[in-house]
């Protein structure tokens, strides 16, 4: 296991890569895909525009403005550099399961979304490599009873979810502090 603190990759969409880089003093032996091409091996981080802000007479909401704001919105700031691919995925081999405990990087949920009243329910056989080795993740109208906690009740219920989907996660197998992810 390379466990580089708390910060772990879920994936929630279709992904056919997936690329995590950190400072090139940081290096996780056996976790790059040997399918991943070299000019994706170190990437430099890219600056980002410091954030000042200017008080603006006050506006009404309800109609358009003239012009955008006068400066980007504040975003996190990290120091710009050279960055060294340590964990890929090219998520490239025919048939794989995510099924807890069949793949050695992710694992897929099966879960309750019980976030913001969601209406869906993470299956493991959600997600899969097709036979030309590309993640497939389906989203579908599916009924699925669960047994849940309704919070005013104060009790276990049945609910039905009317959607099925996936998620794949990293977490308990690869996690990192901070670095670059792309898919």
């Amino acid at each position: 296991m390379a466990r580089r603190g708390g910060f772990c990759v879920a994936l929630l969409a279709v992904a056919l890569l997936c690329l995590t880089w950190v400072p090139a003093a940081v290096k996780a032996e056996g976790w790059i895909d040997p399918d991943t091409p070299e000019d994706a091996f170190y990437v430099q981080s890219y600056p980002l525009i410091p954030f000042v802000y200017k008080p603006k007479k006050e506006l009404n909401t309800w109609e358009p403005t003239e012009a955008p704001t006068e400066a980007p919105s504040s975003a996190p700031t990290m120091e710009t550099g050279n960055f060294e691919l340590v964990f890929s995925d090219e998520f490239n081999v025919a048939g794989r399961s995510f099924a807890d405990g069949k793949d050695p990087r992710w694992t897929s949920l099966d879960k309750n979304d019980y976030t913001n009243a969601a209406l869906h329910y993470y299956s493991p056989d959600n997600a899969v490599t097709n036979s030309e080795g590309q993640l497939v993740i389906t989203s579908e109208a599916k009924n699925t009873d669960i047994i849940g906690f309704n919070d005013r009740k104060g009790e276990k219920e049945i609910i039905t979810k009317h959607f099925k989907s996936a998620m794949v996660q990293s977490w308990n197998k690869f996690c990192f502090t901070g670095g670059v992810i792309e898919t």
